[in-house]
């Protein structure tokens, strides 16, 4: 059986002092998807920001275990080393910094604190050109200063250009599909399936189906008011679209 890589039991989590989350349990194995769907304001942004550090939110009980280790107890930083990927719902914009040099300094942090040399210049432009490639990303965007300018469809290609760059064991792609159009949709599902392997493993949050017609999910949770309501597998995604998430319960 494969390993486990996230286990989650009886998370709570606030926000300025407003209980969000209010006993989430998860486990997550390697090379599995999971989709965590849910109406607006159920909690699912709030999960993924708790599990990877985010100022601002406040972790009140419960425990989280990342690759066997603490995560809770780790920076943003060590959480990112140690293999954890967020890609953003709103990307944002970093002046001042080239997609180029900020790739090369993200890859070279990660890869000194695993113990590993830095990649030659040759190696790294090779990959640089392969994971954008990955994404149908134009090669002049690396030189441009990070998502500024981008449109909305070239800044989540860019997140997916970023996870496909620091190979993630595990990646959160908080609705990734928000406001992409059909093509743009399925070229970044397209990046997130290529990047799929029995040895990592992915967490969806989305509300709508469309995005689980091309990333199937293996495991499919509702979280509705701070609490995982009901877990099944992709047919839960069929009824959701049905008949909303009103009627889905434990």
């Amino acid at each position: 059986m494969s390993e486990v890589l996230l286990d989650i039991k009886g998370l709570k989590a606030c926000v300025e002092g407003k209980e969000i989350l209010h006993g989430v349990d998860l486990c997550i194995r390697e090379g599995e998807v999971h989709a965590i769907m849910g109406p607006n304001g159920a909690g699912k942004s709030t999960l993924g920001a708790v599990l990877t550090g985010k100022p601002g939110y406040e972790v009140t009980e419960g425990s989280v275990l990342f690759r066997g280790q603490d995560l809770l107890s780790l920076s943003p930083e060590q959480r990112a080393w140690l293999g954890l990927f967020l890609s953003f719902q709103y990307p944002i914009e970093i002046p001042g910094v080239s997609l180029v040099n900020f790739m090369k300094a993200a890859l070279a942090s990660k890869r000194k604190a695993q113990g590993l040399p830095e990649l030659s210049p040759a190696e790294f432009l090779k990959l640089l050109k392969e994971k954008m490639a990955l994404v149908q990303m134009r090669p002049d965007l690396a030189k441009r200063d990070v998502n500024v300018g981008f449109s909305g469809g070239e800044k989540k290609r860019c997140e997916i250009f970023q996870m496909a760059m620091l190979e993630p064991v595990l990646s959160i792609l908080d609705e990734t599909d928000s406001g992409l159009d059909v093509d743009a949709l399925k070229i970044v599902a397209g990046g997130v399936n290529t990047l799929r392997s029995p040895q990592n493993a992915s967490i969806i949050i989305t509300h709508y189906h469309k995005l689980l017609e091309y990333i199937v999910p293996d495991v499919v949770h509702v979280l509705k008011n701070g609490v995982i309501v009901k877990t099944a597998g992709r047919e839960l995604v069929s009824q959701i679209e049905a008949s909303g998430f009103e009627g889905i319960d434990g």
